[in-house]
C-alpha cells in the first residue's frame, strides 16, 4: 500500500499562465508575487502582474532575496504579505522564489517561528499558493516541502506538509529559455538527483517509478542540449516535464543521501543546493549501490549504457560510470575549483555529517551509512 501526493491542478506547456487566469480569480483581490530581483529584471514578473490586471487582481511584489531561503527572508516576507493585507501569493522563479513563497503562505498563519516545525507535518489553512518555475531542476512547484536555513544554528532544515502543496502549478518552459547555462546545468542536475534517489528509495512504489525512469532519461538526454544552447525549444520543454515528473516523485518517495549530505553544505558554505548536489551525487551513490543494485541496473538500461545480459551489479556500476560522465561533460566544478575554504570544509565534516543523518534522508536508502562513512565520502571531495 501506498499514498501518492501531488499539486491539485497543474498547467503545463507554452502559455499556461493564460490558461490558468480563470482559476485565479477565486484566490481573492490582491497576490503578493514572491519573485527574485533578477526575475523582475527580465520583465516575467510584470507580465504576471499584467495577467492579473486584465483579471482586476491587484499585486505587490517582494523580491528581495539575495540567497537561498533563510528564516529572515521569510519572515520579511509575511511581514509584507499581513501589511499589504493579500489574499494569495504567488511564486514565481527558482527554488528560492518558489520555497520562500511556500513558508510565507504557511508562517501568515501558523503561531510561532519555522523551527518549531521541523520534524512535523505542517498543517492548516494556509494563503492560497499559485507556483511558476523559471528553472527546471526543484520541481518546488509540486512538492510539499521546501528548505532554508535556519540563522540561529546555521543549519539547512527541511519543512513538509500537505498544506504546502499549491492550488496551481504552472509550467511554461518558455519561461525557462533566459537561464544561463550554469544555472540550466545546476538546476539540472537537482532534477537528476530527485529523480535518481526517488527511484532508489525504500519508498518508491509503481507510480513514482514512472515519472523517476522518463525524468531520468529525459534530463540524460536533453540537459547537456540545454547546457549547450538555452534556445533549444525541444531541450527546454523535456527539461520542465523531467523536473516536474522528479518533483511529483519526491512528494511520496523522497530524497535519500544526495541530498542529506547537500543541505549541509548549502547552509554551512552557502554552496547553492544544485551545485553541491552535482558535487556530490557519485560518490555519495557509489557505497550505497550495494542493496538496490537492480535498481540502479535498471537506470543503465533506461538510458542504454547497460543491458539485462550485464546482471545488476555490473548494470549498476554502468549507470553510476554513465553519471560520472555527465557530470564531466556539464563540467561540475570540484569544492577546489568552486573556491572553498577547504582547511573549513574539514572542520566542518564533523557537524555536516551530524546534520546529514538528522534530517532522515540518508536512511532513505537502502543501504544506510554510518557517519564516518558519509565524513569519508566528505573527505573524497575535499581531496580533488
Amino acid at each position: 500500500m501506498f499514498n501518492f501526493t501531488t499539486a491539485p491542478r497543474t498547467i503545463v506547456g507554452e502559455g499556461a499562465l493564460e490558461q490558468a487566469a480563470p482559476y485565479l480569480k477565486a484566490f481573492g483581490t490582491k497576490a503578493l508575487i514572491v519573485t527574485g530581483k533578477i526575475i523582475t529584471k527580465t520583465g516575467l514578473a510584470g507580465q504576471v502582474q499584467s495577467v492579473l490586471k486584465g483579471l482586476g487582481i491587484d499585486s505587490v511584489v517582494y523580491n528581495d532575496l539575495p540567497g537561498e531561503p533563510d528564516d529572515l527572508m521569510i519572515y520579511a516576507g509575511v511581514k509584507i504579505f499581513k501589511e499589504e493585507k493579500c489574499d494569495f501569493i504567488i511564486g514565481l522563479g527558482g527554488g528560492t522564489p518558489l520555497d520562500t513563497a511556500k513558508a510565507v503562505a504557511a508562517m501568515a498563519v501558523l503561531p510561532g517561528k519555522l523551527i518549531d516545525y521541523f520534524g512535523k507535518e505542517m498543517k492548516g489553512d494556509f494563503a492560497p499558493l499559485v507556483l511558476i518555475p523559471t528553472t527546471a531542476g526543484t520541481g518546488s512547484e509540486v512538492t510539499r516541502y521546501f528548505v532554508y536555513t535556519d540563522t540561529p544554528t546555521n543549519s539547512k532544515l527541511l519543512l513538509k506538509g500537505d498544506a504546502l502543496l499549491p492550488k496551481i502549478a504552472v509550467v511554461d518552459y518558455t519561461y525557462t529559455i533566459s537561464a544561463p547555462a550554469s544555472i540550466t546545468v545546476n538546476t539540472g542536475m537537482d532534477a537528476l538527483a530527485h529523480a535518481v534517489e526517488s527511484y532508489t528509495c525504500r519508498k518508491a512504489n509503481p507510480v513514482t517509478d514512472m515519472f523517476c525512469l522518463d525524468a531520468v532519461k529525459r534530463i540524460f538526454k536533453y540537459l547537456p542540449i540545454a547546457a549547450k544552447d538555452g534556445a533549444n525549444k525541444e531541450a527546454r520543454e523535456n527539461m520542465s516535464l523531467a523536473a516536474y515528473e522528479a518533483g511529483v516523485a519526491i512528494n511520496t518517495s523522497p530524497t535519500t543521501i544526495v541530498h542529506g549530505m547537500s543541505r549541509p553544505i548549502g547552509a554551512v558554505f552557502h554552496v547553492p543546493h544544485g551545485i553541491s548536489n552535482a558535487m556530490l551525487i557519485v560518490e555519495c551513490l557509489r557505497p550505497v549501490l550495494e542493496g538496490c543494485y537492480e535498481r540502479f541496473a535498471r537506470l543503465g538500461i533506461e538510458i542504454g549504457v547497460s543491458d539485462e545480459s550485464d546482471g545488476p551489479k555490473t548494470g549498476a556500476e554502468k549507470f553510476l560510470g554513465a553519471l560520472e560522465s555527465l557530470t564531466k561533460e556539464l563540467k561540475v566544478p570540484t569544492l577546489r575549483e568552486y573556491g572553498l575554504d577547504l582547511e573549513k570544509f574539514a572542520a566542518m565534516e564533523d557537524k555536516m555529517a551530524t546534520d546529514s543523518l538528522a534530517s532522515g534522508s540518508p536512511a532513505n536508502c537502502w543501504k544506510i551509512l554510518t557517519k564516518e562513512e558519509e565524513i569519508r565520502i566528505y573527505d573524497i571531495l575535499r581531496s580533488r
